[in-house]
């Protein structure tokens, strides 16, 4: 090969000679075009090159085989192009709402049932839904153990493949570790055979209404996670009925018939360039029933409620803006506690904590306390602006409960941002009685309901029987009775008994229904003990404010002393002061004296 390329070079620079000698008349200089020797030589190694039969074959090669490959890759790329319009992927994460919507759809098909590859779950994604059934699970009831339905799922990074109304659907579910402390996400790939993208709405319509049917009876709870940008679903509630919340006449039936009126007012909200919101708050004293009526209306209206912690560490004024405007259209905002964010823990008044507030003598003074250091970094400003700022959401329904009414800045409680105003006192007469036939009485039909009477010589234990307070600290389990039947007519008489012997305004709704709960199913009884239970409850409230009233005078001279130590102090500074002063004015004056003796001529 080395003595070949010799040989090359050696005729590529013989070249030139040549011409030179078989042409020796021209003359150089006559012609200003005269060719150089280095583009001769250039031009003469390219037709060298091109004169190469092994030359000429690559570059045949080389053109050809670009050409069939260029071909290739237009063939494949029309093909994948073919092929994938035929195909429909959507694709799901889990933080969206579609996803569980699938998730509780897939569970449910039948060929989970046949598949060799699955992932069982407890998970219910928002819906109390299960396509498992274990044998025993229908007694539960008799074990105390916990109890979860099961469900089939895709397992991860496996395709599975079903048909859906004819259609071939592929499905995918991936998962993969996010920057954020190790949280996962997950994925959901659904692949459609099928050109008609009507499919994929049919699927997603039903997915939602499979999901929409198995809450038909439940409601799910969001909170906002610690990170404090993100919802995120922590449990799924019962819907309650609105009969179950006692309020005097006329409470309830408005604040719903308010609600249903601004769901079915956005057009109307429209027309008038009003901001779609509605604000609720709910004011009064803790027992009453305000989270309880929340609860059933969001029932009432088939709506989710959102949970907003400003307290939650971790959530600013941006953070707070953006779940404000992550919320739904259609859906309930809670802020609890809304007068505690911003007064950094304010007490609450024991009066307030079913307090005996009518009882002759009672004693109102609020236990004495320090105010706790806070962490919260949301500022009244920012939720200002997140509640009727130029961002903020609308067409939901903001719920904000508090204690204090008071304290409450006026620009938060203004129309606009809490448009109705309703307060929660302590129970009445009224509701004492409505309490006592719903506790024992609760479709409110004229069945006979049973009622256990003591008996001074039985001593067997029952399962169905209460608790009672005795005049002793602890509570003693009652001993099982005999069954006497209580119409009721003779019901509706106790509880008038009852309602007359609670103090108007006197007790929350929850201490009345703490102390109902010892007398599960004795109606007499509970009537019977309700004296002993006031009386107890008014020397506990008594001796509460006593301890109250020590601690505050305690404090008291506490104060008075460090008063005192504080004006000694200042008085034996403001005397040395003046002694000091005195001092060096008399210094001074001495001075004087000596240079004007000095000075004065003899």
């Amino acid at each position: 090969m080395a003595s070949y390329l010799q040989e090359v070079l050696s005729m590529i620079m013989m070249t030139p000679n040549a011409s030179s000698t078989a042409e020796p008349h021209i003359n150089p200089v006559a012609s200003p075009s005269t060719t150089s020797p280095s583009q001769t030589t250039i031009s003469n190694i390219i037709a060298f090159l091109f004169s190469l039969s092994a030359l000429r074959d690559w570059v045949k090669l080389i053109v050809l085989g670009g050409f069939f490959e260029t071909c290739r890759r237009i063939v494949l790329g029309m093909y994948s192009k073919l092929i994938s319009s035929f195909w429909m992927n959507a694709y799901f994460e889990d933080q969206d709402p579609c996803y569980n919507w699938l998730m509780v759809w897939l569970s449910k098909q039948p060929s989970w049932k046949k598949s060799r590859d699955v992932q069982i779950s407890t998970q219910t994604y928002g819906a109390k839904s299960s396509s498992i059934t274990l044998d025993g699970e229908d007694n539960y009831s008799s074990q105390f153990k916990s109890y979860r339905k099961l469900s089939y799922l895709p397992s991860l990074s496996v395709t599975y493949s079903l048909w859906y109304k004819g259609c071939y659907m592929n499905i995918i579910r991936t998962q993969q570790e996010t920057r954020w402390y190790g949280d996962k996400e997950n994925t959901l790939q659904i692949s459609l055979l099928t050109r008609d993208r009507d499919i994929l709405v049919h699927l997603l319509q039903e997915a939602r209404q499979e999901y929409m049917a198995a809450q038909e009876h439940h409601m799910c709870i969001f909170v906002n996670d610690s990170m404090g940008n993100c919802w995120s679903h922590v449990a799924s509630r019962a819907k309650r009925s609105m009969t179950s919340i006692i309020l005097d006449p006329g409470v309830k039936e408005l604040l719903l018939k308010d609600a249903r009126d601004f769901l079915e007012s956005k057009a109307w909200y429209s027309e008038r360039g009003i901001p779609y919101r509605r604000g609720y708050l709910l004011w009064g004293a803790p027992g009453s029933g305000k989270s309880s009526l929340i609860h059933a209306l969001a029932g009432e209206l088939g709506l989710d409620v959102y949970v907003l912690s400003l307290g939650k560490a971790g959530l600013d004024d941006s953070s707070l803006n953006g779940l404000i405007n992550q919320l739904p259209e259609r859906c309930i905002a809670l802020m609890e506690d809304v007068d505690a964010v911003f007064t950094h823990g304010l007490s609450r008044d024991s009066d307030a904590v079913g307090a005996l507030a009518n009882l002759p003598n009672p004693s109102r003074s609020p236990t004495a306390s320090t105010p706790a250091p806070s962490n919260n970094r949301v500022t009244l400003s920012g939720l200002l602006n997140a509640l009727d700022g130029v961002s903020a959401q609308e067409g939901r329904i903001l719920f904000a409960t508090t204690n204090k009414y008071s304290s409450l800045d006026s620009a938060l409680r203004r129309p606009g941002r809490m448009d109705v105003h309703i307060e929660f006192k302590l129970a009445s007469k009224y509701q004492a009685r409505e309490l006592f036939l719903r506790f024992f009485n609760p479709r409110n039909t004229p069945k006979i309901v049973e009622d256990n009477e003591t008996d001074s010589g039985d001593s067997i234990g029952s399962a169905d029987s209460g608790y009672t307070s005795t005049h002793d600290t602890q509570l003693t389990v009652h001993s099982s009775f005999r069954e006497n039947k209580f119409p009721i007519e003779k019901l509706k008489l106790l509880a008038d008994d009852f309602a007359e012997a609670i103090p108007e305004y006197g007790f929350s709704m929850a201490a009345l229904q703490g102390y109902l709960m010892m007398y599960k199913t004795q109606p007499l009884e509970a009537v019977e003990q309700i004296g002993a239970w006031l009386q107890k409850e008014k020397e506990e409230h008594a001796t509460k404010n006593q301890e109250a009233q020590t601690k505050k005078v305690g404090s008291l001279e506490e104060e008075k002393e460090t008063l005192e130590q504080e004006v000694t102090k200042r008085v034996e500074k403001a005397v040395r002061e003046r002694l000091e002063r005195e001092k060096l004015e008399k210094e001074l004056m001495e001075k004087k004296v000596e240079s004007w003796l000095i000075e004065r001529p003899l």
